[in-house]
C-alpha cells in the first residue's frame, strides 16, 4: 500500500498502534461525502507529535472513527525552520500565501501590520487562515501544520525576533548581491530563519533601519519588483535550495 495515496488526517495529541481516534467536524464530513469512503477503508493520520500512523476508518450513524493499525513513515520535514512574516495584503491574497507557504515548508506565519499594510487582519480571517494551513498541510503531505500567529505590528515582531540567528529582509532598494553569493554565510550553521516581506507599497526605509537594527540582514531578490505574495515564496524556494531540502 502506498501510504502516499491515502486520505490525510491531522488529529490532536499524542497517540500509537492500538488506539481508536474519532474524526471531527469537516473531516468527518470530508470522508462521508466528499471520499465517499466506507468501514475498513485506510487513512493516514499525523498527530500532534508529528507522528504518523495508517489506520482503518468505521463510519457509521454514530460517527467517523479509525483505528490505528500500524506506524508510516512521516513526511520529511524541512530540516531548516523557517518562518514567515508577511505583511497582510488585501483582499484575498493572504489565503494564497497562507496556502503555499504552508506547502513550502514553512513552520510559522505571522501576518505583519506595517505603516503601509492595507488588509483587514480581522479575527474572522485568522481563523480562515488557519483552517487554510491545516487543509494545504494535509494536501501536501506535511507531517506538522505551520503556526498562525495573531497579527503583530512589525515593531513588536522585531522586538520579539532579535536576538535571532538569522533575520531576513528583502528590500527593493537593499545592494544588489545575488542571493546565491549571499546565502551560505547567512545560513551556515543555522537552525532556523525569519523572513520579512513588506507589503504592497513596500517597507518604509524607517522599518528597514529598525530592521537592521533588531540585526536583519537587507537582501535583494533581483532586478525585478515581485509582488509582495510573491517574494515571499521565491526566498522561501531559495532558503529551501540553499539548505539542501529542493
Amino acid at each position: 500500500m502506498d501510504e502516499r495515496s491515502l486520505p490525510r488526517f491531522f488529529v490532536e495529541g499524542a497517540h500509537d498502534v492500538g488506539d481508536v481516534v474519532a474524526l471531527q467536524g469537516a473531516d468527518a464530513r470530508k470522508v462521508r461525502l466528499v471520499l465517499r469512503r466506507a468501514t475498513g477503508d485506510a487513512v493516514e493520520l499525523f498527530d500532534s507529535t508529528g507522528s504518523a500512523f495508517v489506520g482503518s476508518l468505521r463510519v457509521d450513524a454514530q460517527g467517523v472513527d479509525v483505528r490505528i493499525e500500524r506506524r508510516a513513515s512521516a513526511a520529511r520535514e524541512p530540516a531548516l525552520q523557517m518562518t514567515l512574516a508577511q505583511a497582510i495584503p488585501k483582499g484575498a491574497k493572504m489565503d494564497f500565501v497562507i496556502e503555499k507557504a504552508t506547502e513550502a515548508g514553512a513552520a510559522r506565519i505571522v501576518p505583519l501590520v506595517t505603516e503601509r499594510t492595507i488588509g483587514d487582519p480581522g479575527p474572522a480571517k485568522v481563523d480562515r487562515w488557519r483552517r487554510l494551513a491545516r487543509s494545504a498541510a494535509q494536501q501536501s503531505g506535511r507531517a506538522t501544520i505551520p503556526a498562525i500567529d495573531a497579527p503583530i505590528g512589525l515593531a513588536a515582531f522585531l522586538s520579539a525576533e532579535a536576538g535571532r540567528s538569522r533575520l531576513i529582509v528583502p528590500w527593493e532598494l537593499a545592494e544588489r548581491v545575488a542571493l546565491r553569493e549571499r546565502l551560505p554565510a547567512l545560513l551556515a550553521g543555522a537552525k532556523d530563519v525569519a523572513i520579512v516581506i513588506g507589503p504592497e507599497g513596500g517597507l518604509s526605509h524607517a522599518e528597514v533601519d529598525a530592521a537592521r537594527a533588531a540585526g536583519a540582514t537587507v537582501v535583494s531578490l533581483g532586478e525585478r519588483i515581485l509582488r509582495t505574495e510573491t517574494a515571499g515564496l521565491v526566498l522561501l524556494s531559495a532558503l529551501l535550495y540553499a539548505a539542501g531540502d529542493l
